[in-house]
């Protein structure tokens, strides 16, 4: 599957957070040249632990992606653009909905018209959210489902995607968006809940402490970060990804009462507390989701890999070792 990325020209907004890292790692050995964009921003999820072991195989340009002149030099000669930079925490968009409309819209402009203006062949792979579906009317939810987020976040993200795809519709420009749902895995943000409420029930387990369950009877699927990578670097390669939007989805489908079970079963203890859900999440809370992922699986042969509990092991087993570099 890497093969067709060997000696490709790489850009990855976003690069040194989560899943940009882990995406570096597998284009690097693939033999890409790699440069990847972080604002390192704090509260978004950056980390220069994450390049650990591949620094010297990735160039970095800490720059944030609103920076219209930065981003119009580094899309300069790019084969592929992985445009996975974001503000995540919906509550955080809630709080400050300006930042999060310059980050994941108004920037998400400037970068297409970049690549318009000065790299129109780029292929561009946009890492979107299934947040954009707010409530589901029915599960699991298709791509042909109504688009009404719950959230500021969910409404800049679905316009973000949606600039992709017009850029595609009226330039021509090569570009697909892929509708994340909770990805997990190795160097994921644990200090705090503003990336995944599953990092901080492992940071919390590590150390030793009960961790929250909102709710419990929400249900959900997670995508291991592998299986998320191996998605993007389909779309990145395939012709048939351009132009079109695709859920990415994980196995099996539980409840988040079941997902704390599974995470402390293979933590080999622990313990939660449920509680009721706070005021200011319910608003927002989208219920049940689950991906009806199968237009990604007919197009481009994607089917997830790692069981959520060999994913959960995998997390933890990494935290163990590295807590400290990501708790801080």
């Amino acid at each position: 599957m890497t093969s067709s990325y060997r000696d490709k020209s790489i850009l990855i907004t976003g690069g040194l957070g989560f899943i940009g890292s882990n995406l570096a790692r597998r284009l690097v050995d693939a033999g890409s040249r790699v440069t990847l964009v972080d604002s390192l921003i704090p509260e978004y999820g950056g980390n220069l632990h994450n390049i650990a072991g591949i620094a010297d195989r990735v160039r970095v340009n800490i720059s944030d992606v609103r920076d219209e002149y930065a981003m119009k030099y580094l899309v300069q000669g790019q084969e592929v653009i992985f445009n996975l930079a974001g503000q995540t925490s919906h509550v955080d968009s809630m709080q400050d909905p300006q930042t999060d409309l310059e980050i994941n819209a108004k920037a998400q402009l400037s970068i297409l018209e970049a690549c318009r203006k000065y790299n129109p062949g780029v292929k561009i792979v946009f890492a979107s959210t299934r947040q954009i579906y707010g409530k589901p009317d029915y599960l699991p939810v298709d791509e042909n489902h109504p688009l009404r987020p719950v959230d500021v976040n969910g409404i800049n993200k679905m316009a973000g995607e949606w600039y992709h795809i017009l850029y595609h519709n009226v330039y021509g420009l090569r570009a697909c968006a892929l509708r994340l749902t909770n990805t997990y895995g190795p160097r994921m943000r644990v200090k705090d809940a503003r990336q995944t409420f599953l990092g901080i029930w492992i940071r919390l387990l590590l150390e030793g402490k009960p961790f929250e369950v909102w709710g419990g009877e929400q249900l959900r699927d997670f995508s291991y970060v592998d299986d998320t990578v191996a998605a993007l670097l389909m779309a990145g390669q395939s012709d048939a990804a351009v132009g079109k939007v695709f859920n990415v989805g994980g196995e099996p489908v539980v409840s988040l009462l079941e997902t704390a079970q599974l995470l402390i079963e293979a933590n080999g203890g622990g313990e939660f507390i449920t509680r009721t859900f706070p005021a200011d999440r319910k608003r927002i809370d989208i219920g049940d989701y689950y991906a009806n992922d199968s237009l990604l699986r007919r197009t481009l042969d994607w089917q997830p890999k790692t069981v959520l509990q060999d994913g959960l092991r995998l997390t933890l087993e990494f935290y163990r070792e590295h807590l400290a570099r990501y708790s801080a």
